[in-house]
């Protein structure tokens, strides 16, 4: 019986949301002493939106994965091209909202993207030979 697969890109992305913990409380704590409660909730809303985009891109991925490398192309990239229109959304519709602040909604969707990506990198580069994630150790030997 063959063992079931994991679905490490959907672990890298929890393993990124958590990461966006930390992440989080240092944007939004700045954003809160730079702009107020205004600052903090804009830059909150932009953690939860680049959380939601990483965990999408990485169910897409899985879903594409299963069904052949044409279907996880189609997914990849029509996957992006729509996170990518829902993000822009997601912005449109609240950009001109009395409780958002412009610049830490953009520093920070900006800032978390690209800070998560790098630091994931790190970790992923550091167990080259475990695709993202050490191994669990082993209960039967």
């Amino acid at each position: 019986m063959a063992e079931p697969t994991t679905a490490h890109e959907l672990e890298i992305a929890r393993d990124m949301a958590r990461k966006s913990v930390v992440v989080a409380a240092v944007l939004v704590a700045a954003s809160s002493i730079v702009w107020g409660l205004d600052g903090a909730l804009s830059s909150a809303y932009s953690v939860v939106l680049v959380v939601l985009n990483f965990l999408a891109a990485a169910a897409l991925i899985g879903w594409g994965s299963k069904r052949g490398g044409n279907f996880l192309m189609a997914a990849v990239m029509g996957g992006y091209l729509v996170r990518l229109g829902v993000l822009t959304v997601a912005i449109v519709l609240v950009k001109d909202a009395a409780w958002v602040e412009r610049a830490p909604l953009f520093v920070t969707l900006l800032v978390t993207h690209l800070g998560l990506l790098l630091w994931e990198t790190k970790s992923v580069s550091l167990s080259l030979a475990y695709p993202g994630l050490k191994p669990k150790e082993s209960t039967t030997r």
